[in-house]
């Protein structure tokens, strides 16, 4: 698909017919944004504009350190935005470049950020009139979009917490394993939040953006610090649920090990007397009582009970 937003009298208007690409003036021109694009329609960009965009597998092999590139009044750009499907976060490369203020994206997803930032570009489409305006309300609507997610991370954890509060003695391994599901979300979402911190950075060392916008940028980067600052509060009370969860399952544990050992213990004196008169010896005096069986049954059950009782009295049970 492909979108064509550009300048038309003092509003922004968007076209999607790549034909009609020639029509539009150049200096008119403010974003031209491919998702998951026909071939026609990504050699036919790259060819007219003379840009060269990174595909998804290149984005990835790219070294975090060599994402952001500033030549001859050109910026590229390779991110990873985060995507929300039903398993879980996953990362979506975007191919980014700037050149002569036209904002060129790339991306195979339909992402969440991008569709928030065109609602945000149409309820005020006079205010953009060049690419640097559009990455900056892209930049500042996915730190929305991730601050939004430390929120849910935090509900549910919040959630969980109570549910701890609720069960007490009973853990359930679903918990555990929403727990382990929640830090590996935590942990994408932090890198995610770093990425975009480095991209800004380096977007604020460019000679090539603006100063009129660096402003802008300033504030981006107090807000990714306080997003670092919250997102390291959730890995830290999923340590504690974690630990306490886990020191719940050692005490359920325990106490079916203490059940098993009061078992053990307390049937090992009727067991030691079964075991004597099982002995087959010729000299047992008890053999010729009359009332020897019922008085052995008796020892086993005073000594058993006698056992539990004593346990009871040292509060062992």
């Amino acid at each position: 698909m492909l979108r064509i937003y550009y300048k038309k009298n003092t509003r922004l208007a968007k076209e999607t017919d790549v034909e009609l690409l020639r029509e539009i003036p150049m200096e008119s021109l403010v974003w031209v944004d491919l998702q998951n694009p026909t071939v026609e329609e990504k050699v036919t960009i790259e060819t007219y504009f003379d840009i060269k965009y990174s595909s998804e597998e290149e984005s990835q092999e790219i070294e975090s350190s060599s994402r952001f590139s500033e030549m001859d009044n050109e910026i590229i750009i390779n991110s990873n935005f985060l995507a929300l499907r039903q398993q879980g976060f996953d990362y979506c490369p975007v191919s980014i470049i700037l050149e002569k203020g036209i904002l060129f994206t790339y991306r195979d997803d339909d992402l969440k950020t991008f569709g928030e930032a065109v609602k945000k570009i149409k309820a005020n489409p006079t205010l953009y009139v060049n690419g640097f305006q559009i990455l900056s309300t892209i930049l500042e609507t996915c730190i929305d979009q991730d601050a939004d997610l430390i929120e849910n991370i935090a509900k549910v954890i919040s959630e969980l917490n109570k549910s701890l509060k609720a069960t007490s003695e009973k853990v359930d391994e679903e918990d555990l394993l929403k727990i382990s599901s929640l830090q590996n979300d935590n942990m994408m979402l932090r890198e995610n939040i770093i990425d975009k911190q480095r991209m800004i950075s380096a977007l604020m060392k460019s000679s090539t953006f603006p100063q009129e916008y660096m402003g802008v940028l300033r504030i981006m980067i107090k807000d990714i610090s306080s997003l670092l600052e919250h997102n390291k509060f959730a890995f830290e009370r999923l340590e504690y649920l974690q630990d306490t969860f886990m020191g719940l399952i050692n005490i359920e544990q325990n106490r079916i090990i203490k059940i098993f050992t009061v078992a053990t213990v307390a049937f090992m004196p009727p067991t030691l007397i079964a075991s004597i008169y099982g002995m087959n010896f010729k000299l047992m005096p008890e053999l010729d009582w009359q009332y020897g069986y019922a008085l052995a049954i008796l020892f086993m059950f005073v000594s058993s009970f006698g056992t539990l009782i004593y346990f009871k009295k040292k509060k062992w049970l």
